[in-house]
């Protein structure tokens, strides 16, 4: 098990919408959402709802509306990347060494329970404001099942991979629902790498691991970031039906980029099919995306993905900004 920060398969930030939807405006939110607003879950109470159709969307993001612009001066280099040229990090772009109360004790809980933390190994820069719950406190714990190393090679993607990698660790679930119960959270995001060394791509091990955390708390919220499980519906149904509340798939970027970012082995097409899959056999549960912006992508190329994506019945559509994690990965394409 390990906490995943904002990046690859993060919910941290993806979280939001969904936490938003579910816990109502006590829930303090940090990153850009697009929700349904016309259609929400039968089983969501009618404030969730009324909240939901009034709250922010996605114009507060792109109004550019900043309040603290004092640090912009501060910045000398070029905006857009030039040919051949690695741009400097802007200063609202640098975070503060990770440390406090909370981001302590998520890390002794993890190495009490002899789990390691691929925040770490993804060189996260938001490790610090995730685990240390910012202003509110509220740390946000993004749980990655199924070992640090994935089956496959995404070109945005830091961590570690192999053709094979080590066995599933069987206590998993338990550990995992014992250490979200140590924690004391509200809403948990449990995501994986891929495993496409399993039959089932890990899908039991998901699905014991909710069943785990609803056992100990029936009251915690539980989103399942899976991977495609190589178009396996089968294996979609499994998690499904678990118990979750949301389920989660990232389609990661517009369909004209998927070859150039995402392991051969993943398309959107499929993406979609799981998305869609999901919905059918668990109606009541809310279903979410992800898309990095970043990558070269155009604005309508994006446009025309979100009409695709409320096609396919999908709830909640989280935008994220990529980052380049190490100089091996794709660069940052703004053009």
């Amino acid at each position: 098990m390990s906490l995943l920060p904002r990046g690859r398969r993060c919910g941290a930030a993806a979280a939001t919408a969904a936490r938003r939807l579910l816990l109502g405006p006590q829930a303090r939110v940090s990153g850009s959402h697009a929700c349904n607003q016309y259609r929400t879950s039968g089983s969501l109470p009618e404030e969730k709802k009324e909240f939901l159709q009034n709250g922010p969307d996605l114009q507060d993001f792109v109004s550019g509306d900043l309040s603290d612009k004092s640090t912009w001066a501060e910045y000398k280099g070029n905006l857009k990347r030039q040919k051949g040229e690695r741009l400097r990090l802007p200063p609202w772009l640098k975070t503060k060494i990770p440390m406090g109360k909370n981001y302590n004790k998520l890390k002794n809980t993890l190495r009490s329970l002899n789990l390691h933390t691929v925040c770490e190994e993804a060189r996260c820069p938001n490790i610090g404001e995730c685990w240390g719950g910012g202003e509110y406190a509220t740390a946000t714990a993004t749980i990655m099942l199924m070992g640090d190393t994935c089956t496959r090679g995404c070109r945005f993607c830091s961590v570690k991979t192999a053709k094979n990698p080590p066995p599933l660790d069987p206590e998993e679930p338990y550990n995992t629902a014992k250490a979200i119960a140590e924690w004391g959270l509200d809403y948990v995001v449990l995501t994986s790498v891929d495993r496409d060394d399993m039959p089932d791509g890990g899908a039991e091990h998901f699905a014991k691991t909710v069943s785990h955390l609803k056992e100990r708390n029936s009251k915690i919220l539980v989103e399942c970031l899976t991977p495609d499980f190589r178009g396996d519906l089968k294996a979609v149904e499994k998690v499904a039906l678990s118990g979750l509340d949301v389920y989660a798939h990232n389609v990661e970027t517009v369909p004209e980029l998927q070859r150039k970012v995402r392991d051969p082995r993943a398309n959107f097409e499929q993406s979609l099919r799981v998305l869609k899959h999901a919905k059918e056999v668990q109606p009541g549960v809310i279903s979410k995306t992800s898309i990095m912006l970043g990558l070269g992508e155009t604005d309508e190329q994006v446009h025309s993905t979100m009409k695709l994506l409320r096609e396919a019945d999908v709830d909640c559509l989280t935008l994220g900004q990529y980052m380049q994690p190490t100089k091996r990965h794709l660069k940052v394409n703004s053009s």
